[in-house]
């Protein structure tokens, strides 16, 4: 069993910055591919960003979040990164990380590719 665990949500005004973090139990978080998705009340749920296993060389984000988000990994540590800069109201949503670990990663952008998801941490686009 793989769990997973966000942190760092908050509210921030608009043009700030966040990091999130998601610490990923197991010896093998290097093995699996991870991603984030987001979902605003009301809203399906969003892909934002994601990242390959190992050493992250391949790293991927909708049109909505590129050159402001950058997904990132800390395999000595069993860490995803999210660092969210020039943030928007409409960035405001439930964030959480998702883990693929069956080793069949074809479509990164999609939900169903992740088996482990955590519980969310709460970002909050105001003045």
């Amino acid at each position: 069993q793989v769990q997973l665990i966000e942190s760092g949500g908050g509210l921030v005004q608009p043009g700030g910055s966040l990091r999130l973090s998601c610490a990923v139990s197991g010896n093998t978080f290097s093995d699996y591919a991870m991603a984030w998705f987001r979902q605003a009340p009301g809203e399906e749920r969003e892909f934002v960003a994601a990242i390959s296993w190992r050493a992250g060389s391949s790293t991927y984000y909708p049109d909505s979040v590129r050159g402001r988000f950058a997904i990132s990994r800390d395999n000595t540590k069993n860490t995803l990164i999210l660092e969210m800069s020039r943030l928007k109201s409409e960035d405001t949503a439930a964030y959480y990380c998702a883990a693929n670990t069956r080793g069949v990663w074809l479509h990164p952008t999609r939900a169903t590719e992740y088996d482990y998801w955590g519980q969310g941490t709460q970002v909050t686009v105001s003045s």
